[in-house]
């Protein structure tokens, strides 16, 4: 669903709340927080979609990667997650088994227990999960806390979207999926750990609205502008072809007409078609967006290539509001 559409939804709907409630849908970020004591919160997200790659078991890890980035997004542990899965009556129960599977090896990797799960008959299949985790109140990490001086990091490639549409039509080379989809699969939680040690100031994960939807996100929640420097975001290998040749997902056009309506960016219109679908292409599992004091960003970047994540930096953080390319 893109952003407008999601705006428009929620707006008519009153939810409870509770003063341990500090983070929620008052002010949008990556997961919710709902303190137990002093020191001790919970954070919890969920996410599921439909398979965005043939593999089966790719798929699941896919998904369950995407979903636990929310906690690691927010400085968590994730603890128990729940699998969430819609399958067709005729799928076979092979391919629903390694769906399941391919999660589950994720959560495995990621510390966590998978306790269950709830499933339903689909059309077509979807897969999630709903994630708990931890992190004490000091360590907490939301999208609120960009300094103007800040430098900004972002420790995956993007064009995820452009790279699987393009492979639905058969459009790429084998190797540019196969980069795409190892990607994906990679768990930001050693990119979540070393920017807490570095000292980060603010994070999100780079999900369905794109690098600019989430990025406008940071920055209105930090009361700042992103200044992003268009010519120095990294691609996955093979999306910018992907782009000049025309497979463009729907979410791009979605994400960048809700910023120019709410007036979110500027600037964007100046970088080369491929590049303006890059800043706006939905990610699925993508990297973290992080803001450092400068120092501080130099010593994440240094320290993310030492141990073979590289990490790029692709703006700063100015006075002002939304985005804005340069």
């Amino acid at each position: 669903m893109g952003p407008g559409a999601l705006d428009d939804i929620l707006a008519s709907v009153r939810m409870p709340s509770s003063p341990a409630l500090l983070v929620g849908l008052g002010v949008p970020d990556d997961a919710a927080v709902f303190q137990l004591d002093g020191r001790t919160t919970l954070v919890q997200t969920v996410d599921f979609f439909p398979p965005i790659v043939d593999d089966p078991r790719q798929y699941g890890a896919i998904a369950a990667a995407n979903a636990l980035s929310d906690i690691y997004a927010m400085g968590g542990t994730p603890l128990l997650a729940l699998a969430i899965a819609g399958f067709p009556d005729d799928l076979p129960a092979a391919v629903c088994a390694a769906i399941l599977q391919g999660g589950a090896d994720v959560v495995a990797e990621a510390g966590a227990v998978l306790g269950g799960g709830h499933t339903v008959s689909s059309r077509e299949p979807t897969y999630g999960l709903c994630v708990t985790g931890v992190v004490d109140l000091a360590q907490l990490t939301t999208k609120a806390g960009a300094q103007a001086g800040d430098v900004l990091v972002v420790t995956k490639p993007l064009g995820t979207g452009l790279i699987t549409t393009a492979a639905r039509a058969d459009g790429c080379d084998a190797t540019v999926l196969a980069s795409a989809v190892a990607s994906m699969m990679q768990l930001n939680r050693e990119a979540a750990a070393l920017a807490r040690a570095c000292g980060v100031h603010a994070a999100t994960d780079i999900t369905g609205f794109g690098l600019a939807g989430h990025g406008a996100e940071l920055a209105r929640a930090s009361g700042v502008a992103l200044l992003l420097d268009g010519a120095a975001l990294p691609a996955l290998p093979g999306a910018l072809a992907c782009a000049a040749d025309g497979f463009i997902a729907g979410g791009v056009q979605r994400n960048q007409a809700y910023l120019e309506q709410t007036r979110g960016i500027t600037g964007h219109a100046a970088l080369t078609p491929p590049y303006r679908a890059l800043l706006f292409d939905p990610q699925t599992s993508g990297g973290l967006l992080l803001s450092f004091a400068a120092a501080d960003a130099d010593r994440f970047v240094a320290l993310s290539a030492a141990a073979g994540r590289p990490a790029w930096i692709i703006g700063r953080v100015g006075a002002g509001t939304g985005i804005v390319v340069r």
